[in-house]
């Protein structure tokens, strides 16, 4: 069936105006000031978007997919990621992470998660390995997975700058960053290497060190959780002048924000008044991701879990309460990540572009119908679609 968005305000990221939206099958077919179709002869759902905006579908490219976690013991492993988890949140495509948990945390689980979510109804991509170097591939070889699995886009999370981390030097990182390059060079993939960030003073320095004593450039490197406290912020947007990306993480709790975590929406306005191009900055929710609280010895204190819903929570406070414009706000979880990731029909609003759209009302911003892949996931507020053991 075709279905036939009309009257929305359009902001693909960038404002484009009010325009009608042709959705053939799993793409945009067609966009124009005023598209009508005769209902009477094909078989055609109208959606009537007067007075709501409409944007890309967002991408999230730091999920725990299969459950992250737990520092804690076993019984603090976090639960798999659920369809609407996802869909409720507007987010149309995911990109798949290990943390800390190397072991019980499999590739082989993580793909097939990634291929069960696209049965469900949304887009779904992974990266090879997890916190630990050497990393733990699918096949063996960074390289081979990058080159023969079509889910497998880059390698990470790796850890850095943490007590939990492998504490890889940068030969080590350098090496793996090679391979991942090659890989995605050879694959047409982005090649990335998501990086996890720690609280430690050390910050991104590894990587600056690699990017020093190689050929290999800064944008290689992904690094996420660049909020997670004022000392590594400063640290990052000295990173972002240089070139680099900056991912700041939407789950967080009250008490991380008293110690110094720097809210992530707040975090967007105050890069861009440091000079920082909006192009190199992403939000991420790290969502299904355990929050530990460790003190300065490395205790555990307390644990949390991270939510899909906080990424778009901070889009509309970025919005509502930090003065970031609609287009900057929409554009770090939609066009930068599919620039970043090499996700070349996702990120905009473009004809031939896959069908992945958020329909919002104008004034609160509140989701009223998320489409993903042409199908309708949600309908005012409401999950149309839920995952298999949801129902």
């Amino acid at each position: 069936m075709l279905k036939l968005i009309k009257n929305g305000e359009i902001y693909g990221p960038d404002f484009m105006g009010q325009k009608d939206i042709l959705l053939v099958g799993k793409q945009i077919g067609y966009m124009e000031d005023q598209i009508d179709v005769p209902v009477d002869f094909v078989e055609m759902e109208v959606i009537d978007a007067a007075g709501k905006i409409i944007v890309p579908g967002f991408i999230d490219a730091h999920v725990h997919i299969i459950g992250g976690g737990g520092e804690g013991g076993f019984k603090t492993r976090t639960p798999e990621i659920q369809l609407t988890n996802a869909t409720l949140a507007g987010i149309t495509t995911l990109i798949g992470v290990i943390g800390t948990d190397g072991t019980t945390r499999t590739m082989p689980g993580l793909l097939a998660k990634a291929r069960a979510l696209e049965e469900e109804g949304i887009s779904c991509y992974v990266q090879t390995g997890s916190y630990q170097v050497p990393v733990k591939t699918l096949t063996g070889k960074i390289e081979d997975d990058l080159i023969l699995v079509d889910k497998i886009i880059g390698v990470g999370e790796i850890a850095i700058a943490d007590h939990r981390s492998s504490q890889p030097t940068a030969a080590e990182l350098a090496k793996l960053a090679s391979q991942a390059r090659n890989g995605g060079l050879l694959s047409g993939k982005s090649g990335i290497v998501n990086i996890h960030v720690g609280d430690s003073k050390n910050h991104v320095r590894v990587i600056e060190e690699v990017v020093e004593t190689t050929e290999i450039p800064i944008t290689q490197f992904y690094p996420t959780h660049i909020n997670r406290n004022q000392h590594l912020f400063n640290a990052g947007i000295e990173f972002a002048k240089k070139g680099g990306y900056i991912d700041f993480t939407t789950s967080t709790i009250k008490k991380f924000l008293e110690e110094g975590e720097v809210k992530a929406s707040t975090a967007i306005k105050r890069a861009l008044d440091a000079g920082v191009d909006i192009r190199q900055i992403t939000l991420t929710s790290d969502g299904q991701a355990s929050l530990p609280d460790f003190d300065s010895s490395g205790n555990l204190r307390g644990l949390n879990i991270g939510t899909c819903m906080s990424l778009y929570d901070s889009v509309v406070d970025a919005i509502l309460e930090d003065g970031v414009t609609i287009a900057d706000a929409i554009r770090v979880v939609t066009e930068n990540p599919a620039n970043i990731l090499k996700l070349g029909n996702k990120g905009r609003i473009e004809v031939a572009r896959d069908a992945d759209l958020i329909i919002v009302k104008k004034e609160t911003f509140e989701i009223d119908t998320v489409i993903a892949m042409g199908q309708i996931m949600v309908k005012d507020g409401i999950a149309v679609v839920e995952g298999t053991f949801e129902k």
